[in-house]
């Protein structure tokens, strides 16, 4: 499955690879498979803690 949709794409897969100019930027699965962590993968950013 391929989707920019993040919460499709987290409800309905049990991992999720992250690309980040055309290659795999990392490997998330169970609880580590966030929004925040996708996008940290993604964007190469970690995100300020709230």
């Amino acid at each position: 499955m391929i989707s920019s949709e993040l919460p499709e794409v987290i409800g309905m897969s049990d991992r999720v690879y992250v690309m980040r100019e055309g290659r795999i930027s990392g490997l998330l699965q169970g609880q580590d498979m966030t929004e925040e962590a996708v996008m940290e993968l993604a964007t190469h950013h970690a995100l300020a803690a709230e």
